[in-house]
C-alpha cells in the first residue's frame, strides 16, 4: 500500500530532530512526533513501514497520519508541537467577585443554616451577574479563597 503523506526530510531537519530526541528537553508527546518523522522519512536508509511504526512506538494510524500531514502543511515546527490554546474565559470577574464575597458573608436564606454553591450560582443568575454559571465553579471559586486566607 503506497502513503498518502510521504516525508523527505533534508539533512538539517534530521539533524534537529536527532539533538532534538538526544537532547530529552521534548515533551513525550513531541518526541514521539519527531521518532514518527524519523521512521516515515522516504529519503532515509532506515524507512519502516507504518505498521511496524504504530506496534514500536505505541501510537495509532491516525497519529502518525496527523502527524505526516501537519508536517506537510506547516514544517517541523507544525508537526511536533501543538497550537497555543485560548482557554474559555472567566467566569468569575472582580465584580462578581465582590458580589459572591458579599454574599457569603450575610445571612442564608431563610430555612437554610448556610449557603451551598448551588444556592450562591442560583442567586448570581437570580441578581442578572451572569448568564448562567455552574456550581462547581462557584465551589472552585470558594476553594481558592479559602485556602488563601
Amino acid at each position: 500500500m503506497k502513503t498518502k503523506y510521504c516525508i523527505h526530510l533534508s539533512e538539517e531537519e534530521r539533524q534537529e530532530l536527532k539533538a532534538l530526541i538526544r537532547n530529552g528537553k521534548l515533551s513525550e508527546r513531541a518526541q514521539i512526533r519527531a521518532r514518527i518523522l524519523m521512521f516515515c522519512d522516504e529519503s532515509w536508509k532506515e524507512k519502516r513501514p507504518t505498521k511496524e511504526i504504530t506496534s514500536v512506538l505505541k501510537c495509532c494510524l491516525p497519529t502518525i497520519t496527523n502527524v505526516r500531514k501537519r508536517f506537510l502543511k506547516g514544517g517541523l515546527g507544525n508537526a511536533l508541537y501543538d497550537k497555543p490554546r485560548s482557554g474559555a474565559p472567566q467566569k468569575i470577574t472582580g465584580e462578581i467577585e465582590a458580589h459572591l464575597t458579599l454574599l457569603t458573608c450575610s445571612a442564608p436564606p431563610n430555612g437554610k443554616v448556610r449557603w451551598t454553591s448551588q444556592m450562591l450560582a442560583d442567586k448570581l443568575v437570580e441578581l442578572k451577574l451572569v448568564e448562567s454559571i455552574n456550581n462547581a465553579v462557584v465551589m472552585k471559586w470558594l476553594k481558592k479563597r479559602h485556602d488563601s486566607v
